[in-house]
Protein backbone atom coordinates (compact mmCIF):
# COMPACT_ATOMS: atom_id res chain seq x y z
CA UNK A 1 0.00 0.00 0.00
CA UNK A 2 1.36 3.43 -0.98
CA UNK A 3 2.07 5.93 1.81
CA UNK A 4 -0.86 8.31 2.41
CA UNK A 5 -0.86 12.02 3.03
CA UNK A 6 -1.46 13.43 6.53
CA UNK A 7 -2.88 16.63 8.00
CA UNK A 8 0.53 17.39 9.48
CA UNK A 9 -0.34 20.66 11.24
CA UNK A 10 -3.40 19.23 13.04
CA UNK A 11 -1.46 16.08 13.88
CA UNK A 12 1.20 18.15 15.63
CA UNK A 13 -1.42 20.08 17.63
CA UNK A 14 -2.98 17.02 19.29
CA UNK A 15 -2.20 15.58 22.78
CA UNK A 16 0.01 12.90 21.29
CA UNK A 17 1.52 10.11 23.41
CA UNK A 18 4.01 9.93 20.54
CA UNK A 19 6.08 12.60 22.32
CA UNK A 20 6.76 10.24 25.24
CA UNK A 21 7.34 7.32 22.85
CA UNK A 22 9.94 9.42 21.02
CA UNK A 23 11.68 10.35 24.26
CA UNK A 24 11.79 6.66 25.18
CA UNK A 25 13.42 5.78 21.86
CA UNK A 26 16.06 8.49 22.37
CA UNK A 27 16.73 7.21 25.90
CA UNK A 28 17.49 3.76 24.49
CA UNK A 29 19.73 4.77 21.56
CA UNK A 30 23.18 4.77 23.25
CA UNK A 31 24.58 7.50 20.98
CA UNK A 32 27.98 9.09 21.48
CA UNK A 33 26.59 12.24 19.86
CA UNK A 34 28.41 12.56 16.53
CA UNK A 35 26.66 9.79 14.57
CA UNK A 36 24.76 10.03 11.29
CA UNK A 37 21.21 9.03 12.34
CA UNK A 38 18.26 8.08 10.15
CA UNK A 39 14.78 8.91 11.48
CA UNK A 40 12.70 6.36 9.56
CA UNK A 41 9.17 7.70 9.26
CA UNK A 42 10.23 11.09 10.62
CA UNK A 43 6.78 12.70 10.40
CA UNK A 44 6.74 16.37 11.33
CA UNK A 45 10.33 16.30 12.61
CA UNK A 46 9.34 16.40 16.28
CA UNK A 47 11.66 13.55 17.25
CA UNK A 48 14.45 14.92 15.08
CA UNK A 49 14.29 18.21 16.97
CA UNK A 50 14.47 16.28 20.26
CA UNK A 51 17.45 14.26 18.98
CA UNK A 52 19.39 17.39 17.99
CA UNK A 53 18.61 19.11 21.27
CA UNK A 54 20.27 16.17 23.08
CA UNK A 55 23.10 15.63 20.60
CA UNK A 56 23.71 18.84 18.61
CA UNK A 57 26.63 17.28 16.71
CA UNK A 58 24.55 14.38 15.38
CA UNK A 59 23.91 14.38 11.63
CA UNK A 60 20.21 13.79 11.13
CA UNK A 61 18.54 12.30 8.04
CA UNK A 62 14.75 12.13 7.85
CA UNK A 63 12.61 9.94 5.58
CA UNK A 64 8.82 9.92 5.39
CA UNK A 65 6.26 8.84 2.81
CA UNK A 66 4.15 11.98 3.27
CA UNK A 67 5.20 15.18 1.48
CA UNK A 68 3.17 17.25 3.96
CA UNK A 69 5.01 15.68 6.88
CA UNK A 70 8.35 16.45 5.24
CA UNK A 71 7.25 20.08 4.65
CA UNK A 72 6.45 20.38 8.36
CA UNK A 73 9.77 18.73 9.26
CA UNK A 74 11.62 21.15 6.99
CA UNK A 75 10.00 24.10 8.78
CA UNK A 76 11.17 22.70 12.14
CA UNK A 77 14.63 21.44 11.19
CA UNK A 78 15.78 23.90 8.53
CA UNK A 79 17.50 23.39 5.20
CA UNK A 80 20.71 21.89 6.61
CA UNK A 81 19.04 18.59 7.54
CA UNK A 82 18.81 15.92 4.83
CA UNK A 83 15.11 15.09 4.31
CA UNK A 84 13.50 12.79 1.75
CA UNK A 85 9.95 11.90 0.71
CA UNK A 86 10.40 8.15 0.26
CA UNK A 87 8.68 4.82 0.78
CA UNK A 88 10.39 2.69 3.44
CA UNK A 89 9.58 -0.46 1.43
CA UNK A 90 11.68 0.80 -1.50
CA UNK A 91 15.45 1.40 -1.70
CA UNK A 92 16.18 4.56 0.28
CA UNK A 93 17.76 7.59 -1.47
CA UNK A 94 20.43 8.29 1.14
CA UNK A 95 23.71 9.90 0.12
CA UNK A 96 25.79 7.72 2.49
CA UNK A 97 25.22 4.97 5.10
CA UNK A 98 24.04 5.74 8.63
CA UNK A 99 25.42 4.82 12.05
CA UNK A 100 22.02 4.44 13.73
CA UNK A 101 18.31 4.27 12.87
CA UNK A 102 15.49 5.51 15.07
CA UNK A 103 11.78 5.25 14.39
CA UNK A 104 8.73 6.34 16.38
CA UNK A 105 5.15 5.24 15.62
CA UNK A 106 5.83 4.46 11.96
CA UNK A 107 6.52 0.78 11.24
CA UNK A 108 2.94 -0.40 11.87
CA UNK A 109 1.83 1.57 8.78
CA UNK A 110 3.95 -0.79 6.66
CA UNK A 111 2.51 -4.19 5.84
CA UNK A 112 5.70 -5.93 4.63
CA UNK A 113 8.15 -5.83 7.53
CA UNK A 114 10.59 -8.20 5.81
CA UNK A 115 10.99 -5.61 3.05
CA UNK A 116 11.07 -2.72 5.54
CA UNK A 117 13.95 -4.16 7.56
CA UNK A 118 15.82 -5.23 4.42
CA UNK A 119 15.84 -1.68 3.04
CA UNK A 120 16.84 -0.23 6.42
CA UNK A 121 19.70 -2.72 6.73
CA UNK A 122 20.91 -1.74 3.26
CA UNK A 123 21.68 1.84 4.40
CA UNK A 124 23.17 0.93 7.81
CA UNK A 125 26.86 0.41 8.52
CA UNK A 126 27.80 -2.91 10.15
CA UNK A 127 27.30 -2.45 13.89
CA UNK A 128 24.71 0.32 13.42
CA UNK A 129 21.85 0.14 15.91
CA UNK A 130 18.10 0.14 15.18
CA UNK A 131 15.95 1.51 18.02
CA UNK A 132 12.24 1.78 17.39
CA UNK A 133 8.70 1.94 18.69
CA UNK A 134 5.52 1.17 16.76
CA UNK A 135 2.07 -0.32 17.20
CA UNK A 136 2.18 -4.00 18.13
CA UNK A 137 -0.01 -7.06 18.40
CA UNK A 138 -3.29 -6.28 20.19
CA UNK A 139 -3.26 -2.54 19.49
CA UNK A 140 -6.58 -0.68 18.99
CA UNK A 141 -8.83 -3.62 19.84
CA UNK A 142 -11.54 -1.22 21.09
CA UNK A 143 -11.42 0.86 17.92
CA UNK A 144 -11.28 -2.25 15.75
CA UNK A 145 -14.44 -3.63 17.35
CA UNK A 146 -16.20 -0.28 16.85
CA UNK A 147 -15.23 -0.26 13.18
CA UNK A 148 -16.56 -3.81 12.83
CA UNK A 149 -19.89 -2.62 14.23
CA UNK A 150 -20.08 0.45 11.96
CA UNK A 151 -18.62 -0.92 8.71
CA UNK A 152 -18.56 -4.70 8.99
CA UNK A 153 -14.76 -4.81 8.88
CA UNK A 154 -11.97 -3.83 11.23
CA UNK A 155 -9.11 -1.38 10.88
CA UNK A 156 -7.01 -1.80 7.74
CA UNK A 157 -3.85 -0.27 6.33
CA UNK A 158 -1.81 -1.29 9.39
CA UNK A 159 0.28 -4.27 10.48
CA UNK A 160 0.45 -4.89 14.23
CA UNK A 161 3.18 -7.48 14.63
CA UNK A 162 4.06 -9.79 17.50
CA UNK A 163 7.41 -10.50 19.10
CA UNK A 164 8.44 -13.72 17.39
CA UNK A 165 7.49 -12.68 13.85
CA UNK A 166 9.36 -9.39 14.36
CA UNK A 167 12.44 -11.24 15.55
CA UNK A 168 12.26 -13.47 12.47
CA UNK A 169 11.94 -10.48 10.09
CA UNK A 170 14.88 -8.69 11.70
CA UNK A 171 17.11 -11.77 11.67
CA UNK A 172 16.27 -12.49 8.04
CA UNK A 173 17.13 -8.92 7.06
CA UNK A 174 20.61 -9.07 8.61
CA UNK A 175 20.13 -7.90 12.21
CA UNK A 176 21.25 -9.36 15.51
CA UNK A 177 18.26 -8.89 17.80
CA UNK A 178 18.93 -7.62 21.32
CA UNK A 179 15.30 -7.25 22.41
CA UNK A 180 11.75 -7.13 21.07
CA UNK A 181 8.85 -6.61 23.48
CA UNK A 182 5.20 -5.55 23.68
CA UNK A 183 4.12 -2.83 26.14
CA UNK A 184 0.48 -1.73 26.70
CA UNK A 185 0.13 2.08 26.81
CA UNK A 186 -3.58 3.07 26.68
CA UNK A 187 -4.66 6.68 26.10
CA UNK A 188 -8.00 7.91 27.51
CA UNK A 189 -9.62 10.98 25.89
CA UNK A 190 -12.86 11.90 27.67
CA UNK A 191 -13.66 15.04 25.63
CA UNK A 192 -15.75 13.79 22.63
CA UNK A 193 -14.65 16.67 20.39
CA UNK A 194 -10.96 16.06 21.05
CA UNK A 195 -11.47 12.31 20.62
CA UNK A 196 -13.23 12.86 17.27
CA UNK A 197 -10.32 14.98 16.03
CA UNK A 198 -7.78 12.46 17.31
CA UNK A 199 -9.59 9.56 15.63
CA UNK A 200 -9.92 11.44 12.34
CA UNK A 201 -6.31 12.62 12.12
CA UNK A 202 -4.37 9.80 13.80
CA UNK A 203 -6.42 6.59 13.61
CA UNK A 204 -8.99 6.66 10.81
CA UNK A 205 -7.22 8.34 7.90
CA UNK A 206 -7.18 5.16 5.80
CA UNK A 207 -10.95 4.84 6.24
CA UNK A 208 -11.74 8.51 5.57
CA UNK A 209 -9.66 8.97 2.43
CA UNK A 210 -12.34 7.47 0.15
CA UNK A 211 -15.32 9.14 1.87
CA UNK A 212 -16.81 12.44 0.63
CA UNK A 213 -15.81 15.30 2.92
CA UNK A 214 -19.40 15.91 4.04
CA UNK A 215 -19.69 12.31 5.31
CA UNK A 216 -16.42 12.12 7.24
CA UNK A 217 -17.50 13.87 10.45
CA UNK A 218 -20.55 11.64 10.84
CA UNK A 219 -18.49 8.52 10.17
CA UNK A 220 -16.00 9.45 12.91
CA UNK A 221 -18.85 10.22 15.33
CA UNK A 222 -20.48 6.84 14.67
CA UNK A 223 -17.20 5.02 15.27
CA UNK A 224 -16.57 6.99 18.45
CA UNK A 225 -20.03 6.27 19.88
CA UNK A 226 -19.59 2.57 19.05
CA UNK A 227 -16.42 2.39 21.17
CA UNK A 228 -17.07 0.68 24.51
CA UNK A 229 -14.96 3.34 26.29
CA UNK A 230 -13.08 6.49 25.15
CA UNK A 231 -9.73 4.72 25.16
CA UNK A 232 -7.17 4.42 22.39
CA UNK A 233 -5.73 1.11 23.57
CA UNK A 234 -2.19 1.39 22.30
CA UNK A 235 0.20 -1.55 22.54
CA UNK A 236 3.79 -0.62 21.71
CA UNK A 237 6.22 -2.93 19.93
CA UNK A 238 9.72 -1.86 21.01
CA UNK A 239 12.85 -3.02 19.17
CA UNK A 240 16.60 -2.98 19.79
CA UNK A 241 18.71 -4.62 17.09
CA UNK A 242 22.19 -4.29 15.55
CA UNK A 243 23.12 -4.52 11.86
CA UNK A 244 25.34 -7.57 11.36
Amino acid sequence: MAPREWDAATYDSLPLPHVAWGAGVLDRMRLAGHERVLDAGCGTGRDGVALLSRWPEARLVGVDGSARMIEEARAKLGDDVELHVADLTSPLPLTEPVDAVMSVAAFHWIEDHDLLFTHLAAVMRPGARLTSDCGGQGQLAILGAALEEVTGEGKYGVSYRGVEETRASLTGAGFDVEDVRLRPDPLRIDDPEVLDTYLAVVCLGSHLVDLPLEEQRDFVRRVRTAMTEPVIDYVRLEIEAVRR
